[in-house]
């Protein structure tokens, strides 16, 4: 007679060991600050990290190839942002050799990290990206990460003073902002911006100056928009719903700035008024 049971049942949790040792890896390093000289000291390797604004962490990423590349685009995109401050950002990190989107580690501590609700950027379309024309008149939601943190209209740039042409312009707005900045790509667009000479005297210091030189360089039928989380210049006259500001210029050449239908202050939505005269 047997005293005790012959067979038992054993389940293989490669995920839970994994989920384990992430853990156990993360747990004692401590956060440094998101600046450029932390990022400069990691080596260019993939692996997964963790972000954390005021201590308290928000967002859990992968980076597929390079670990600093991949901060270095976040550490850009929050330094164009109203509301928020990089010296309230940090960050951890750790290298992963593995074949990342087989093993999906980052998915792992998501779902780890979710049951405490701490990492409320993930939901909140932190990491998404230019959401494409067909997007730009959704109306954005007070929850959204750009309803939070929208682009910062003040940010410095500087454009040195002289003749240019839109192309040009285009092209150095592109690489000078930190967040979107799309426009119209069309061949007769193309054309336009190449034959058509900025001058100016002083030098464009912040990106409202920069939008007013644009649309005041353009034919009238041309509008720049500023959206809760990114820029755009097309030939139309359009009021989006969830614009911040636009740009438009009047008959007599004057540049109009419109303060959007809505605006939006740390999360909530608020009316704003209009002054466009149109």
């Amino acid at each position: 007679m047997m005293t005790q049971a012959a067979s038992a049942e054993f389940k293989l949790s490669l995920t839970k060991a994994l989920t384990d040792q992430l853990g156990a890896t993360l747990a004692p390093l401590k956060p440094a600050p998101l600046a450029a000289i932390n990022l400069a000291a990691l080596d260019p390797r993939p692996g997964v990290y963790e972000l954390f604004l005021r201590g308290q962490r928000v967002y859990v990423g992968k980076a597929a190839r390079s670990l600093p590349d991949r901060l270095a685009q976040h550490l850009r995109k929050i330094s164009g942002r109203t509301n928020i401050d990089l010296a309230y950002m940090s960050f951890v990190a750790v290298y992963v050799d593995e074949d990342l989107d087989a093993a999906a580690p980052e998915k792992l501590l998501i779902k780890k990290y979710q049951k405490s609700g701490n990492i409320s950027w993930n939901t909140n379309g932190f990491g998404n990206k230019d959401p494409g024309r067909r997007r730009d008149q959704s109306m954005v939601k007070a929850a959204h990460f750009d309803a939070y943190y929208p682009i910062n209209l003040e940010f410095p740039i500087e454009v040195k003073p002289g003749a240019h042409t839109v192309a040009a312009m285009l092209k150095e707005a592109k690489a000078l902002l930190p967040f979107t900045f799309r426009f119209e790509q069309k061949r007769e667009a193309a054309k336009l911006y190449k034959d058509t000479v900025v001058k100016f005297s002083e030098n464009i210091s912040t990106v409202q100056d920069l939008a007013v030189l644009l649309v005041g360089s353009l034919p009238g039928q041309w509008q720049a928009t500023a959206l809760p989380g990114y820029m755009i210049l097309y030939p139309e006259l359009v009021a989006y719903e969830s614009a911040l500001m636009w740009w438009r210029r009047g008959d007599d050449g004057t540049v109009i700035i419109t303060q959007g239908p809505r605006h939006f202050v740390g999360g909530d939505v608020a009316d704003g008024g209009a002054d466009d005269d149109d």
